[in-house]
């Protein structure tokens, strides 16, 4: 991340038999979040044997079955010139970097001369698949190291627009222009912003390790028939320590001894300076009870946000976009009407991108200011949010406050956002609402189970919960179910009660 300027990082890994959580805090304060279920692991970044079960000219996309509960969507703009020899393929830039939509320029090939119906190719996931939508797939393939990222399907040499001083992007592209690509001169290379001043043998072992992981990708695709998973990207952890750990993050605590020693075993391998900064947890409390994260993530899911001044912001997402409301609510400032819609303002925009990174957010962002009459307070508040948007790593472009006082922020996204990650559809106000998924709820009840340990006197307890949630924990959940026994000693009778509010539950002893 670039932008911080003197904050203090820190980053947070909590593992359980069940999910990995991960936050990034910055000054103590929470700023993304990442949770990963251990039965519902994330697809981006893997690579699989397809075949192609549908071609659309009239949309210039295809339909590709890679063994998926949905085929996987597939834009003529995301497919390589000739997908079976992977041929060489000159671009403008790499493909992460694009937008959202197709783009099917003048002259270039139609999705039908490129594909056909039973094809096999090879294709990445860029895009988790949603409840009413398969996954986005692409044919060029991208292999990210800690400095470097392989394009193997693509010819471009190139570095991470997060780096800007023009001296050192020159330097870098002269590096690349060192290394041995591969035999065939048909891949690419982008330097990543962590590789910024770093030198030749850095690089040199990134792509060493890339080259082979991207060989055996291709002898497994020799072997195997479609639909067939070639490569699995790293696990949350792992990937996420590979693209954010940095020098300047203080410390990384990791409540998990096995997490700890496999974070610390891959840091050895790809950055021994960092091995230091790695902490292992020790204390009663979770590590994210210590550092109050559990509320901040309460908060997170919460429509209205308070702001330190007493005004506060109104985050309604919908389904053609987010629309973000700031409000005076209980400031009445010191001096005049405009000087208190200034610093509402210019405390809400620096809350705004903290809700933006933490929940997710992306499409579409539009925010609604307080107006403003005086054109320097526009470009104050202006100004104050594009350094705020700096921070973070998402592709965001961002249109001038308009004369209603209004901000359009356009945020890329690959992933769930936090609400549709921890919550579902609320069955008590026929979907209008959410409440915690079962999943959610079933983590939670065995966090706060665990809390009895030492206290229980009897050899039996007796559970009762909403009957959705008994289900969960005598079928999918039953691993937390036995998980809890064993830890508490006892056995737990589970008693169905349809008046149980979905999020509650009672514990007696028998």
């Amino acid at each position: 991340m670039t932008g911080r300027g003197t904050l203090t990082c820190k980053m947070l890994i909590e593992s359980d038999p069940h999910q990995t959580r991960i936050a990034v805090l910055e000054d103590d304060r929470l700023t993304e979040i990442f949770v990963e279920r251990h039965r519902h692991r994330g697809l981006v970044g893997n690579v699989y044997k397809g075949r192609v079960t549908r071609v659309l000219p009239g949309m210039q996309a295809a339909f590709v079955d890679v063994g998926l509960e949905r085929d996987a969507f597939l834009y003529v703009s995301d497919v390589a010139s000739d997908v079976e020899s992977m041929d060489e393929l000159e671009i403008e830039e790499p493909r992460s970097d694009r937008g959202e939509e197709p783009a099917n320029h003048h002259g270039a090939p139609s999705i039908d001369e490129l594909l056909k119906a039973g094809q096999e190719i090879i294709v990445q996931v860029v895009k988790d698949p949603l409840p009413s939508k398969g996954a986005r797939i692409s044919t060029h393939v991208t292999l990210p190291g800690r400095y470097l990222v392989l394009l193997p399907t693509v010819k471009h040499f190139g570095v991470s627009r997060r780096i800007e001083d023009e001296t050192e992007r020159e330097r870098l592209l002269g590096l690349l222009g060192q290394l041995p690509v591969n035999s065939s001169g048909n891949s690419g290379l982008i330097v990543r912003t962590v590789g910024e001043n770093k030198g030749i043998e850095e690089f040199e072992s990134d792509l060493n390790y890339l080259s082979k992981l991207w060989e055996k990708i291709r002898q497994r695709a020799g072997k195997v028939s479609a639909p067939t998973l070639l490569h699995q990207d790293l696990d949350l952890a792992l990937r996420v320590v590979r693209d954010l750990l940095r020098s300047d993050y203080s410390v990384l605590w990791v409540d998990g001894e096995e997490t700890y020693e496999r974070i610390v075993e891959f840091l050895d391998q790809v950055q021994p300076g960092l091995v230091g900064k790695v902490k292992l947890f020790r204390q009663e409390a979770t590590l994210f009870e210590q550092f109050g994260i559990e509320e901040q993530i309460e908060a997170a899911l919460k429509s209205k946000v308070w702001l330190k001044s007493g005004g506060y912001i109104v985050i309604n997402p919908t389904e053609a976009l987010v629309a973000i409301d700031v409000n005076t609510g209980r400031f009445v400032g010191q001096s005049n009407l405009e000087d208190t819609v200034l610093q509402t303002n210019l405390e809400a925009v620096q809350e705004i991108v903290r809700q933006i990174r933490l929940r997710d957010l992306g499409g579409i962002i539009v925010i609604d200011l307080i107006d403003m009459i005086e054109h320097e307070h526009r470009e104050q508040v202006f100004t104050a949010l594009e350094g705020e948007l700096r921070k973070d790593r998402a592709k965001t472009k961002v249109l001038n406050i308009s004369e209603f006082g209004l901000v359009e922020v356009t945020r890329k996204r690959s992933r769930a956002n936090l609400e549709r990650l921890l919550t579902q559809p609320c069955p008590y106000c026929s979907g209008r609402g959410r409440i915690k998924s079962i999943a959610t709820i079933c983590l939670n009840l065995r966090k706060e189970l665990l809390h009895l340990r030492g206290r229980m006197g009897q050899s039996e307890i007796l559970l009762r919960v909403n009957p959705e949630i008994s289900r969960a924990l005598q079928q999918e959940e039953r691993a937390i179910l036995t998980e809890v026994e064993r830890s508490l000693g006892v056995h737990i009778l589970l008693q169905s009660d349809p008046e149980m509010h979905h999020e509650r539950f009672d514990v007696v002893e028998v």
